[in-house]
């Protein structure tokens, strides 16, 4: 890939949180503080790099995870948005991404997930961050739940 930029469609607190992350090598902005919006605190944030779907350039932004396994599980919300996030559009068109977890930075492939795999791990996701319910109730969209395997 070539050189990393920072979204820049993402809210200022975003990409200041991005960048935190990136400079302290993960020690500030692996766990992020939820409760301003309407989490219950302290809950862990990666970093995702797609791959632009137009421009073909790497995108980077922070993401609330899960585990599933020895796999990581985000969410697609864009807050109830009708329309899907562009990095889930890109993640779609390539899978392969780059995640950076804490210091751990690796390369991984995306899926999304449906049926009973995706009840449970958005169950899951919920539990860690129950603004998830809201921002399902805003949209007529299912919000995709992502699976990302290390390669």
């Amino acid at each position: 890939m070539s050189e990393i930029t920072i979204s820049d469609k993402l809210p200022t607190w975003m990409k200041d949180h991005a960048e935190r992350y990136l400079k302290s090598n993960g020690a500030d902005g692996h766990m992020w503080d939820s409760t301003f919006a309407g989490g219950k605190g302290p809950i862990p944030t990666l970093l995702l790099t797609t791959t632009g779907r137009r421009s073909g350039k790497p995108v980077l932004l922070p993401l609330i995870y899960g585990e599933t396994g020895n796999s990581y599980v985000v969410i697609a919300s864009k807050g109830g948005a009708p329309q899907h996030p562009a990095w889930y559009l890109n993640l779609t068109a390539h899978p392969e991404v780059t995640l950076q977890v804490a210091a751990d930075r690796f390369q991984g492939n995306a899926r999304t997930v449906s049926g009973a795999e995706r009840t449970k791990l958005w169950e899951q996701m919920v539990d860690l961050y129950p603004p998830y319910t809201d921002y399902q109730n805003k949209t007529d969209r299912e919000i995709p739940v992502v699976v990302i395997e290390r390669i």
